[in-house]
C-alpha cells in the first residue's frame, strides 16, 4: 500500500509546485518558494539552490533553514564537492553518511552553520541545458530514502523551467529598464550644461541598474597630471575631503592613464587599490573617452566581493560614453561663460567643433573613405563623423545646424551627443533618427533645427543604409556614369517630435563614388550671383572619380574657391567621400 501513497504525495507536490510557480515571475520570490517547497518535499532541515551563471567563475548559493524561514546567500569558488559533481555530470546523489563521505564539503556546512548528516543533490535541467542544482540536507526523521530522491527528481523539471523563465523575465525587465534609463539620461544630459548637475544625474541613474555602495566621477586634470574627484558619494569626506590621485596612482589613476576598464573582484588582492574606504571589497573603474581621449573615469565600489561582472561593465561603459560628451560640453560651456572677450569665446567654440571631428579617416576593407571640414573662420554648425559599430560596419554621419556662432555650436554638440548615445542603444537607423529628433525638439529653442544624414556602411556586403533628415541631397556616382540621389529619410530634426523617418539601402558596386556634403559646398555664388549648385558638384566628381577620396575632396574645394565671387562670404565646407575599390 506504500507505493500508491508515495505516488499520491508526489502528485500533490507537483500540483502544489505548479500552483506556486505559476503565481509569480519575480525571481527572488520564486527562489524563496522553491526552497520552501524543497523543505516540505524532502522533510529536511535545510534546502539549497544554485543557478549556473556562465559569466562568473564562482557560485552564488541561496539556502533556507526550516527553523528560520528566510533566504540567505553566500558565494564560493567552483570546487570538487557534491554540488560541483552534480553540476558537472548531471546525475543526482543521495548520501546518508555525510560525516564520513569525502565528497561532502564541510566548509559549506560552516557557511550555513549546520552540521550535515545526510543530503540529496539533484541537477536542474531545462530544455536540455544544465541550469543549476537543488540540495536537501538532514532528513528530519532518520536518513533520506530513494522515495525522497524520486520526489526531488520528479520536481526537477518544474523547478528548472520556472527558474529559467523567471531568469529570462528578469533579464528582459533589466534590459528594458536599462534602455529606458539610457534614453532618459540622454535627454537630461542633452538639456543641461551645469557640470555638477550632470554628474549627479549620471551617478543617481546608474544606481538604479548597478548595485554599488560608493562611487564617483573623477576628471582628468592634465595640467597638474592629477585625477580630481568632481562628484562622489558613499565616502567619508572627513577622512578624505577631496580625493586627488596622480595619474597612474591607484585603480582610478591606473585607468586614467591606460584608458582600459578594470574589474577587481577583491581589492585586498590588488596592489593598485588606494584604500580611501575600508568597507570596500570589490571595485569597477571605467574610462570616460572622447574621440580616443581620456577625460576622466567612472568609479564604483561595493561592500561585497566580486560584485561587478561583464554585463555591468557594458552598461557602465554606455553611461561613461554619454558622460564624457556631456562633461566636455559642460566644461567648455563653463569656460565660455568665464571668458570676457568675444574672440576668446569664439576660439573656445572653434576648439569644441574641432574636437568633435575625426582625427583620421577610417580604414575600411575594399573602400577609400575620407571626410573633410574646411572652417570659414567663424563658429558654425557643421559636423561629420565616423562611428565604429561592429567589425565590417561603420556609422557615417554629416549634419548642419541652422544659424551660426556659439549657439549653433552648442546645438551641434547636443546633436552629436544624442546621436552617439542612440547609436550605442539601437541598430535601427530609423529608430536612431526618431529618438535623436525627439531629443532635439526637447533641447533646442523653436526656430532652430538640424539637417543631417546618418547611415551605416557594411563593407562586407557592400551596402550603404542611410536616412536623409532634410539634408542637402547626397548622391552616388555609379561606375556606369549614372547618378543616384539619396532622398529617402524624413524631415529636418528639432521641429516636429512626431517626425517619421525611413531608412534605405544602396548597394555599392566597384568604382561607385558616394558624396555627402553641407550647403557650404553648393551654396557658393559667383560675381553675377549664380549658384555653384549640385550639377557642377557632380561634374567635378565625375572628372576626378579615378583619384583617391582625399584628392576628390581637394578638387571640389579648389573648384568651389575659384568659382566664388570676390564678395562671397564663405560658409564651412564639409564633405564625405566614399569610394568602393574592390
Amino acid at each position: 500500500m506504500s507505493q500508491p501513497s508515495e505516488h499520491t504525495r508526489l502528485e500533490k507536490l507537483l500540483l502544489e509546485a505548479a500552483r506556486v510557480f505559476n503565481s509569480t515571475l519575480d525571481y527572488e520570490v520564486l527562489i524563496e518558494n522553491v526552497l520552501r517547497l524543497v523543505l516540505t518535499a524532502a522533510d529536511c532541515e535545510v534546502a539549497l539552490i544554485f543557478r549556473v551563471d556562465h559569466e562568473r567563475t564562482d557560485m552564488k548559493i541561496r539556502y533556507m533553514k526550516a527553523d528560520v524561514g528566510r533566504v540567505a546567500t553566500y558565494r564560493r569558488e567552483i570546487g570538487q564537492g557534491v554540488l560541483d559533481w552534480v553540476a558537472q555530470y548531471r546525475e543526482p546523489i543521495l548520501i546518508n553518511d555525510a560525516p564520513n563521505d569525502p565528497r561532502v564539503e564541510h566548509e559549506n556546512a560552516d557557511r550555513m552553520q549546520v552540521e550535515i548528516r545526510s543530503l540529496i543533490s539533484v541537477p536542474l535541467i531545462a530544455k536540455g541545458h544544465m541550469i543549476g542544482v537543488v540540495e536537501a540536507f538532514n532528513k528530519n526523521d532518520g536518513g533520506f530514502t530513494e522515495a525522497d530522491l524520486d520526489t526531488l527528481v520528479g520536481l526537477n523539471n518544474q523547478i528548472a523551467v520556472a527558474i529559467d523563465n523567471a531568469h529570462l523575465y528578469r533579464m528582459a525587465q533589466r534590459e528594458a529598464l536599462e534602455k529606458d534609463l539610457l534614453y532618459e539620461v540622454g535627454k537630461k544630459l542633452s538639456g543641461s550644461l551645469e557640470l555638477d548637475e550632470l554628474l549627479q544625474v549620471i551617478m543617481h541613474s546608474l544606481k538604479r541598474v548597478v548595485d554599488y555602495d560608493a562611487g564617483g566621477v573623477f576628471l582628468l586634470n592634465p595640467e597638474e597630471n592629477e585625477v580630481d574627484s568632481r562628484y562622489a558619494e558613499g565616502y567619508d569626506f572627513a577622512v578624505d575631503p577631496h580625493l586627488q590621485l596622480k595619474v597612474g596612482q591607484g585603480l582610478i589613476g591606473h585607468v586614467a592613464r591606460d584608458g582600459q576598464p578594470v574589474i577587481v573582484p577583491d581589492v585586498s588582492k590588488d596592489d593598485r587599490y588606494h584604500n580611501s574606504r575600508p568597507e570596500t571589497h570589490s571595485e569597477i573603474v571605467v574610462p570616460m573617452m572622447l574621440d580616443d581621449r581620456i577625460i576622466g573615469v567612472l568609479n564604483l565600489e561595493s561592500d561585497h566581493l566580486d560584485s561587478f561582472g561583464k554585463h555591468d561593465l557594458l552598461l557602465i561603459e554606455a553611461f561613461a560614453s554619454q558622460a564624457a560628451v556631456s562633461v566636455e560640453r559642460a566644461r567648455n560651456h563653463t569656460r565660455l561663460l568665464q571668458g570676457k572677450k568675444i574672440e576668446e569665446q569664439l576660439n573656445i567654440a572653434r576648439e569644441i567643433q574641432r574636437s568633435f571631428l575625426p582625427i583620421q579617416d577610417p580604414k575600411t576593407t575594399d573602400y577609400d573613405v575620407a571626410g573633410r571640414n574646411v572652417s570659414s573662420g567663424q563658429v558654425g554648425g557643421d559636423y561629420y563623423g565616423f562611428i565604429r559599430i561592429v567589425d565590417g560596419q561603420t556609422g557615417v554621419a554629416i549634419a548642419d545646424v541652422s544659424g551660426k556662432g556659439i549657439p549653433a555650436a552648442l546645438i551641434m554638440a547636443s546633436y552629436r551627443a544624442s546621436l552617439i548615445a542612440e547609436i550605442r542603444n539601437n541598430y535601427s537607423i530609423r529608430t536612431i533618427c526618431e529618438k535623436v529628433n525627439r531629443l532635439m525638439c526637447e533641447s533646442i529653442k523653436p526656430g532652430n533645427f538640424v539637417t543631417a544624414v546618418y547611415g551605416v556602411l557594411d563593407s562586407v556586403n557592400h551596402v550603404l543604409t542611410y536616412a536623409n533628415c532634410g539634408h542637402n541631397l547626397p548622391f552616388v556616382l555609379r561606375a556606369s556614369g549614372e547618378v543616384v540621389y539619396l532622398r529617402e529619410g524624413g524631415p529636418v530634426m528639432g521641429v516636429d517630435p512626431a517626425g517619421i523617418y525611413r531608412e534605405q539601402p544602396v548597394y555599392l558596386q566597384v568604382g561607385d563614388v558616394v558624396v555627402w556634403y553641407t550647403d557650404g559646398v553648393t551654396e557658393v555664388f559667383d560675381a553675377d550671383g549664380v549658384e555653384f549648385g549640385l550639377e557642377r558638384l557632380i561634374e567635378v566628381v565625375r572628372e576626378h572619380r579615378d583619384r583617391e577620396s582625399t584628392e576628390i575632396e581637394e578638387a571640389i574645394y579648389r573648384t568651389v574657391r575659384r568659382y566664388a565671387g570676390p564678395t562671397h562670404m564663405f560658409d564651412d565646407l564639409t564633405m564625405i567621400v566614399i569610394k568602393r575599390l574592390a
